[in-house]
């Protein structure tokens, strides 16, 4: 197959070189509710690779993005204990979750990904909808049990916050300590 950036000869949909110069993670911070939120891209710089996510091309897209940027993150990490990391609304569409995609990536011996554990009630997309849109229109997240205490919000998007917000919220209501999100890119950059 072609490389679908460079369009050479590759076993993988974006070759190994294109991966290693436009693909290489940087970090970027910004804080909600005091929390730290940390992203590898500006999204400026990936848009249209994300803008596959609910085509059937957007699974392998999202695989190399997650495996340059949260896989490496993961086997950088530690911690004096095992935590978990848990997918922001991880519901599949087009076959696949693209959340649930990333989070998959963290396994490591410090993260334990979950799944299926953070679920919005609210399917309306958010998708290129103002910050008053996302306001009055909010996820209504619910939350499937689980024993861990601290855990990782992962998300593929930051743009307003206000996803990543409603996550922290709900998880604090329901006694659980967000250590900090992870999204793959951030708009706000």
């Amino acid at each position: 197959m072609k490389c679908l950036l460079c369009e050479s000869f590759s076993f993988s949909h974006i070759c190994k070189n294109c991966q290693e110069t436009f693909l290489t993670p940087s970090l970027y911070k910004r804080k909600l509710l005091g929390i730290e939120v940390l992203s590898f891209y500006k999204y400026s710089e990936i848009k249209n690779l994300l803008h596959t996510k609910h085509t059937d091309l957007g699974y392998y897209i999202y695989k190399i993005l997650a495996q340059n940027s949260f896989k490496k993150f993961a086997e950088s990490f530690e911690l004096l204990h095992q935590t978990v990391s848990v997918a922001v609304d991880d519901v599949p569409h087009s076959g696949y979750s693209h959340t649930a995609i990333i989070n998959k990536e963290l396994k490591s011996s410090y993260i334990k990904p979950l799944y299926n554990k953070l679920r919005a009630r609210n399917s309306i997309s958010y998708s290129g909808k103002s910050r008053e849109f996302r306001l009055l229109n909010p996820r209504n997240f619910e939350i499937k049990n689980f024993k861990e205490k601290e855990v990782i919000l992962v998300d593929d998007i930051i743009t307003t916050g206000s996803t990543l917000t409603q996550a922290i919220q709900m998880m604090r209501a329901n006694k659980k300590d967000v250590l900090f999100c992870l999204t793959l890119a951030d708009v706000g950059i």
